[in-house]
């Protein structure tokens, strides 16, 4: 039976879930009308034939004796597609409302630990012309860019190339003869540099971490188990036309979007806009090109003050790429943002017991989660069925009752927020105010 030992990112992942913070991500894919305006009777055997066939979707994760503490994948050898793939039929007139609301209540339930960790679920309207699937992958099965490697193989054009490549005679690799002393140097030799960066970044993180979070009343609110999503369409046209005007990236005029949605959504509530934060997490990927997808999650991540409280939309994007700049010239294995790496320096029975512990401490360090998903740029499909919109959810750490995803597909920027639906009962409210954030940046003089 086939085994894999859980990386030391993934097995912290599996064990900082509890029944009231489910550490699975997501996504909601929108599609347009099938071939000549059909039903959708064939999608539910199309998605479990298509989820059957990827591999990783066929494992489960089991303790293993060595090293202890340690958890592997193992092949499922009666692996039952049907109890990951489900459908659900929406009541009312409106579709998008509708599945929203059903993903956000989905979002909620954890995935069972017995079973390989992932579901699907199509959701249809009720007059059969809508339709939507919702994706849920565990953190510990993938980061933001395996899962879209791994959810891909559910659409039409990746499954399609995918068949035609098993087919192909594969050419057998040539064999390396190994180093000897000198491959043992230099994995020592590594090993004792990822040493010494995990302990500067012990040392940020000391620095970095609060007693007193200095976020908003929602984000610091205890948290309720609840889940409510909320998403917006952001045109990717007008993020560039702001990015030459400002300078920066497309990804510092996102953030400053963010940034500037927050403080009207603060603004609004009632709130007191806080002279410097709330903070949030940005993930970064350190995921090499062509690097095995069954390698574990390969995530550091950036610290960012988001200046909320600055009112010019100028200012505050000039903040956000400041901020970023200097994040990105410390490098993603720097600073406190980069905590993930310190599970790579962990055995496996300090993050069986030590997990639940350290996930209380993540409202100490960030106040939020804003994070890129790359996807493919090619048009996509189901069943011949066009994919209109797809929205990334990312999971709540414990403590946190906002996360913020954004991903880019056919010319838009979509955004999937998660919530806590009790302490950001208004999250619908925020993500309309990430339009108006954008729309007053190519407002500005110059990005005409």
């Amino acid at each position: 039976m086939t085994t894999e030992l859980l990386a030391p990112l993934d097995l912290a992942f599996w064990h900082l879930e509890s029944a009231g913070h489910p550490m699975h991500l997501g996504a909601l894919a929108v599609f347009g009308p099938g071939p000549e305006g059909g039903g959708h009777d064939d999608l539910p055997e199309l998605l479990a034939a298509r989820a059957a066939a990827i591999p990783r979707l066929r494992m489960r994760v089991a303790d293993v004796l060595l090293p202890i503490g340690g958890s592997a994948w193992t092949m499922v050898r009666d692996f039952d597609v049907r109890r990951h793939v489900h459908q659900v039929r929406l009541d009312g007139d409106d579709f998008g409302r509708a599945v929203t609301e059903a993903a956000g209540e989905l979002m909620e339930r954890p995935l069972e630990r017995g079973l390989p960790p992932w579901e699907m679920y199509l959701l249809r309207s009720a007059d059969d012309t809508r339709c939507a699937v919702l994706v849920k992958l565990h953190h510990a099965l993938a980061d933001g860019m395996r899962a879209v490697a791994i959810g891909a193989g559910i659409f039409d054009e990746i499954a399609d190339a995918r068949a035609t490549a098993a087919h192909r005679p594969r050419p057998v690799p040539a064999r390396t003869p190994p180093a000897g002393a000198r491959r043992l140097a230099g994995f020592a030799q590594s090993r004792i540099g990822e040493l010494g960066r995990a302990v500067g970044v012990g040392a940020s993180l000391v620095r970095a971490s609060r007693l007193d979070p200095r976020g908003l009343p929602a984000l610091t609110a205890a948290p309720s188990g609840t889940r409510r999503l909320a998403t917006a369409v952001l045109p990717l046209d007008t993020v560039h036309r702001v990015r030459r005007a400002s300078g920066g990236t497309a990804n510092d005029v996102l953030l400053a979007v963010v940034a500037g949605a927050l403080g009207r959504w603060m603004t609004e509530r009632g709130d007191r806009l806080p002279a410097a934060g709330p903070r949030a997490l940005v993930p970064v990927s350190r995921r090499r090109p062509g690097q095995p997808a069954g390698s574990g999650n390969r995530l550091s991540a950036y610290l960012l003050e988001l200046p909320v409280a600055e009112p010019d939309p100028r200012l505050r994007l000039a903040a956000v790429r400041e901020a970023m700049d200097r994040n990105k010239a410390a490098g993603p294995a720097r600073g406190a943002g980069a905590v993930a790496l310190l599970a790579d320096q962990l055995p496996p029975l300090a993050h069986r017991f030590g997990a639940p512990l350290a996930g209380g401490a993540a409202r100490m360090l960030f106040d939020l989660l804003v994070t890129s998903v790359p996807l493919p740029r090619a048009a996509l499909s189901l069943g011949g069925r066009p994919l209109r919109e797809l929205y990334p959810m990312a999971p709540l750490a414990r403590g946190q009752s906002l996360a913020v995803a954004l991903s880019t597909y056919g010319g838009r920027v979509h955004a999937g927020l998660v919530a806590d639906g009790e302490a950001v009962p208004d999250v619908g409210r925020l993500a309309a105010a990430l339009g108006e954030e954008l729309a007053a940046l190519d407002g500005l003089p110059g990005a005409a």
